[in-house]
């Protein structure tokens, strides 16, 4: 698809100054004099004239980027004023992330052209160039991402957590010498990481299910969407981010199965995995002019055909005549619980980049509804059993 020019500074000093929050404090600066003396109808407002001479007198003192914006954000006004409190909120470090990241930017001015048409790039610069139109929808985000991006600390969760799924399976195919369908052994399910409905007190097992995967097709799957939609991600948004949306997703897995499947026991990542990749195909669709990435269309299609032939395996393993009854297959209940994390936290976390999610009212509503399903699956887990007098498979 073709690339929409990015918009000029004016359009975009104007856009982030409407979003206002209040950020660490930086540098002192120094601050306008009182409203009555160029606001003599105490009008609130300034006329751009009297706020382009203000920024003259005070030049020497204003750091350049910021003297910049300032004079940006006075050519977006189309009808010659500027709102006095949003000029003092600015010179007192009341905006947006983005506002001042765009201010602080060492080399490199809000007014330059776009990064994808930058020039002798080296290999590395173009790789962190692709992650940013991989998953920033905007120019501002993306180049103060491009110039502050050190690959230090490096994407260790995603890849950590990707070899310990695949050294786990590989010891398991040679204990059970089985690598395809593994979960069709009647050995299976005796391993202490597999979640069990009859051992659901065990509560690592609610964590641990990641490590073992039904067979080979399901971990090529899982592996592969880690690593290309989660490495990304976390270079982006870091570990602490990425690590929270994954584990939250892959919680909400066994506990809604817990809920919604009670006697079926479940395994693979699936939950983690669809919390990533559903956040981030949200994110794209929500943001979908701001995203540059090449062939939008076909790769969300690409991607929504992946999920789902990999959750349709799901549900006919589940449904299939199983190898140790009456315990059925693995659930499939458990990419459910993933893609409801997805779509609720981590579409906050995604779209909230290097700004504090504990200022973003939907993440406090979205993490309180996940707190309140830990909760309530956790009450089930201690009652409903029993009050349902429901039959469970014996224990493996």
């Amino acid at each position: 698809m073709g690339e929409h020019p990015s918009p000029g500074p004016a359009v975009a000093a104007c856009a982030e100054a409407e979003r206002i929050e209040e950020l660490e404090p930086e540098a002192e600066e120094p601050l306008p004099a009182a409203p009555e003396d160029f606001d003599p109808g105490n009008t609130g407002f300034i006329s751009t004239g009297k706020f382009r001479s203000l920024l003259e007198s005070h030049s020497s003192e204003l750091d350049p980027h910021k003297r910049e914006v300032l004079l940006a954000l006075a050519d977006s006004q189309a009808d010659g004023q500027i709102c006095y409190q949003n000029f003092v909120n600015l010179m007192s470090n009341k905006r947006s992330n983005s506002f001042r990241q765009a201010i602080l930017q060492g080399n490199r001015r809000l007014c330059s052209k776009a990064l994808l048409e930058e020039k002798g790039l080296n290999l590395s610069q173009r790789l962190i160039r692709h992650v940013a139109y991989e998953t920033l929808p905007r120019e501002i985000d993306r180049k103060w991402y491009y110039d502050s991006y050190t690959c230090c600390p490096p994407p260790w969760f995603m890849i950590t957590v990707t070899l310990l799924e695949v050294a786990f399976f590989l010891y398991n195919g040679v204990s059970l010498d089985q690598f395809v369908l593994q979960v069709t052994h009647p050995r299976y399910l005796k391993n202490a990481l597999v979640y069990h409905p009859q051992l659901r007190a065990q509560a690592w097992r609610y964590l641990t299910y990641i490590f073992m995967h039904a067979g080979v097709e399901h971990l090529g799957l899982n592996v592969v969407l880690q690593l290309l939609v989660g490495v990304p991600l976390e270079m982006v948004h870091g570990a602490t981010r990425i690590g929270l949306l994954y584990v939250a997703g892959v919680v909400a897995g066994s506990l809604a199965v817990s809920v919604a499947d009670m006697t079926a026991p479940v395994v693979g990542s699936s939950g983690g995995v669809y919390a990533l990749v559903s956040a981030h195909l949200a994110n794209i669709v929500m943001n979908w002019s701001g995203m540059k990435c090449q062939f939008k269309l076909l790769r969300m299609a690409v991607g929504l055909i992946c999920m789902s032939m990999e959750f349709g395996r799901a549900v006919w393993l589940r449904f299939h005549p199983s190898a140790y009854p009456p315990c059925p297959h693995p659930s499939f209940v458990a990419h459910l619980g993933g893609v409801a994390v997805g779509i609720t936290l981590g579409v906050v976390v995604l779209r909230n980049y290097e700004q504090r999610l504990q200022d973003q009212w939907l993440w406090w509503i979205f993490a309180t509804m996940y707190a309140i399903f830990v909760l309530f699956a956790i009450f089930w887990n201690i009652f409903a059993y029993t009050l349902l007098d429901l039959k469970l498979p014996p224990p493996p």
